[in-house]
């Protein structure tokens, strides 16, 4: 197959599949749920806001509704199927794609960037010496490393000197996160954490390459090359597009034309166009972390799903458009509307400062009794046993998503006000 001619409408559905959000697949129940999402997604990122679930607990939870922290923690830290690394962004990644990172690993122990090379000249010492505790000690974090006295803590540049050291043996792959304890790293050697069965051999660059577009086209769905190039970053990009065109020569990746659209080229494995078009899409509602891996390519949701999308955490308050952590909504095969939302935990209620309906969308009944099943579902994942919704725009609407919040919850265990 030398190309092919879509839809919007089908390049949704390829992305929907790829990201496992189209409901027409079921993951196994639990702990091996969790694994295979983290498998077929490639990475699940990883963030520190936790104004509601943090990101990769609120991703996994929305492919695999049974889904428990304690699940993840134990993929990592007992199972060991999972690890953390830089993919698109600091994520848990398949142990199966070890291998891949490997190169990355070595180019950072040869090298890495100047300020690298120079803060790991000047402070030899301390590398050695956190690497060597580590050796002797066991698994450690970095509250268990004193700092001198007088040392500034905060961000990268202020961390005191044992933190960044147990960065750089982590980045150049000395050692591995063996667990997060509440939220913080615990570091071990790498040697102790992964299992004996993983290829450890760094591959070829054209491997990594392939590599590469192979994840990023199972992940996307569809997807234009700088998204390809952006997915996960374990080879250079002149690298990336060699093995990109490669496989288009091979005919296991297809050129997509997708009617309406003249920019530029689109690219899909050849398998999924045979086989994601089957059956509709039901009209699920799914509320998405900014984080998750259907929207974290921005430029990438605005030509798929005509969202415009910013998250504003990082703006200054009063040049914010929506709020602070603002979660898109997914219903069907579109990006329908966004909501503010704060888990404030100590009174279990779930704060919904505002949901905006976007401007083309009438939302039919329908949508409005999924959503506050939805958010009676949201809630309950932040062990929150009630909600409050504050308002609406448009307001129409508010009373019917309030009272089937209400109805779901009080089926759950919770209330809603």
């Amino acid at each position: 197959m030398r190309g092919a001619k879509i839809s919007l409408a089908e390049a949704r559905r390829l992305a929907l599949h790829g990201q496992l959000l189209d409901g027409l697949e079921s993951l196994p129940e639990g702990k091996e749920g969790v694994a295979e999402a983290i498998e077929r997604l490639g990475y699940v990122q990883i963030d520190t806001i936790a104004a509601v679930a943090r990101a990769h607990h609120h991703t996994l939870w929305t492919r695999r509704p049974d889904y428990t922290t304690a699940m993840l923690h134990d993929l990592q830290a007992a199972d060991r199927r999972v690890f953390e690394y830089w993919a698109h962004a600091m994520a848990y990644v398949p142990m199966s794609d070890y291998r891949y990172y490997v190169p990355q690993m070595n180019r950072i122990r040869a090298e890495g960037p100047p300020w690298m090379r120079e803060w790991r000249a000047k402070h030899s010492d301390v590398i050695e010496a956190v690497h060597a505790r580590i050796r002797s000690e066991g698994s450690l974090a970095s509250k268990d490393f004193e700092p001198p006295p007088g040392t500034k803590r905060g961000t990268w540049w202020d961390w005191k000197p044992a933190k960044r050291a147990l960065e750089l043996l982590f980045w150049q792959g000395d050692l591995m996160i063996a667990e997060r304890r509440n939220f913080q790293k615990v570091y071990d050697l790498t040697e102790r954490i992964l299992p004996l069965d993983v290829d450890r051999s760094p591959p070829s660059d054209e491997a990594c390459g392939r590599f590469q577009v192979r994840r990023a086209l199972r992940s996307l769905g569809v997807a234009r090359d700088r998204e390809v190039l952006e997915f996960v970053k374990v080879a250079a990009k002149p690298i990336v597009r060699e093995a990109l065109d490669g496989l288009v020569e091979d005919g296991e990746v297809v050129p997509v034309e997708i009617e309406g659209r003249t920019d530029r080229a689109y690219y899909a494995l050849a398998e999924r166009l045979e086989t994601t078009f089957d059956r509709p899409i039901p009209p699920h509602v799914h509320i998405l972390s900014p984080f998750d891996g259907l929207i974290i390519q921005r430029p990438r949701i605005e030509w798929l799903f005509d969202f415009e999308y910013t998250i504003e955490c990082y703006v200054p308050e009063a040049k914010r458009k929506y709020g602070y952590f603002v979660l898109p909504i997914l219903y069907g095969d579109r990006l329908v509307a966004r909501l503010d939302a704060k888990a404030d935990r100590k009174a279990e209620r779930l704060i919904v400062r505002k949901i905006w309906i976007e401007p083309w969308f009438e939302p039919p009944e329908e949508f409005l009794i999924r959503l506050g099943d939805a958010l009676a579902r949201f809630a309950l994942f932040n062990q929150c046993t009630s909600i409050s919704v504050e308002r609406m725009s448009p307001p129409k609407g508010k009373s019917v998503i309030t009272r089937q919040a209400r109805a779901a919850l009080a089926a759950g265990g919770g209330e809603s006000t």
